[in-house]
C-alpha cells in the first residue's frame, strides 16, 4: 500500500510546511546573531581599551620606580627616568622601518635603583641605514633625564630571524639584557620621547604606534548582514512554495 501526496486541484502536488528547514534556519540565524551581538560586546571592549591607551600615553609622566610596581599598569604609561651615562653607553642594532626607510632602533640599558628591577632597556630612537655615524661609546656617568612610553615586547614567531652579525630582529628582553649585562631586567621597553644624544639629530626618538585594530563594528555588520541575507533567502522560498 502506497502513500500519495496531497495534490491540489490543479492537478500539482502540494507542498507541505518546511518544518526541518525551518529549524535550521532558525538555529543559523540564532548563531549569526549571537556572533553579531558579540562583535558589538568586543568594539566596546576595544574602544574602552583604546580610550585608555591614549589617556595614559598623554598623561603627565610619572617617575618610573612609581610605575614599575607589582601589580600596577606598566604598558603605555609615561614615566621619566634618571639614567647614568645613557647617551654613550653600550647600544644594540634592532632592524627597524620607518617610513619606507630601513634603519635600525638603538637598545641599551638604563640601571634602575630604589626600584623593583633592576634595569630597563631603552629604545633610544630610530637611525636610517644611509647615516653611517652612531653614537659614540664610552664610560661616562653623566646623568640623563629622560621620558618616554613603558611597551611591552611584542613576541617573536616562527619567521623572526636570530641576531646576526650584531643585529637584532626581536624585542628579546633576557637575550638582549644578558648581551648588555643589565641585571634584573624590567619585562618592558622604555621608547624614548626625548633625545639622548641631542647633538645627533640623525638619532631621532620614534614611539612604536600601538597596533590594535579596531575592526569589530565591520565583523558585527557583516554577521548581522549574514543573517538578513538568510532569512531574506528563507522567506523567498516559503514565497514560492506557496505559489507552486
Amino acid at each position: 500500500m502506497t502513500t500519495e501526496a496531497p495534490v491540489s486541484q490543479a492537478g500539482k502536488p502540494r507542498l507541505g510546511f518546511p518544518y526541518g528547514l525551518t529549524l535550521v534556519t532558525l538555529i543559523a540565524l540564532g548563531v549569526l546573531i549571537g556572533l553579531g551581538h558579540w562583535q558589538l560586546q568586543r568594539l566596546a571592549w576595544k574602544q574602552a581599551l583604546l580610550a585608555e591607551i591614549a589617556a595614559l600615553q598623554t598623561a603627565p609622566a610619572r617617575p618610573i620606580n612609581a610605575v614599575l610596581m607589582p601589580g600596577s599598569r606598566i604598558d603605555f604609561a609615561r614615566v621619566t627616568v634618571a639614567c647614568p651615562g645613557l647617551a654613550t653607553a653600550p647600544f644594540l642594532s634592532l632592524y627597524a622601518v620607518v617610513d619606507g626607510q630601513a634603519g635600525v632602533r638603538l637598545i641599551s640599558a638604563c640601571s634602575l635603583t630604589a626600584s623593583a628591577y633592576g634595569s630597563v632597556l631603552v629604545d633610544r630612537g630610530f637611525i636610517s641605514d644611509s647615516q653611517i655615524l652612531r653614537p659614540a661609546v664610552f664610560a661616562d656617568q653623566k646623568v640623563l633625564l629622560i621620558t618616554g612610553i613603558l611597551r611591552q615586547p611584542d613576541k617573536a614567531n616562527f619567521v623572526t630571524p636570530p641576531p646576526q652579525s650584531g643585529q637584532w630582529y626581536a624585542r628579546d628582553i633576557p637575550g638582549m639584557a644578558k648581551a648588555l649585562n643589565a641585571a634584573n631586567p624590567a619585562p618592558v621597553f622604555l621608547f624614548a620621547e626625548t633625545s639622548t644624544n641631542p647633538d645627533m639629530s640623525a638619532l631621532r626618538p620614534i614611539a612604536v604606534p600601538p597596533e590594535i585594530s579596531n575592526r569589530h563594528l565591520e565583523y558585527a555588520l557583516t554577521w548581522f548582514g549574514l543573517a538578513a541575507a538568510l532569512a531574506s533567502v528563507y522567506v523567498g522560498m516559503l514565497i514560492r512554495r506557496r505559489r507552486n
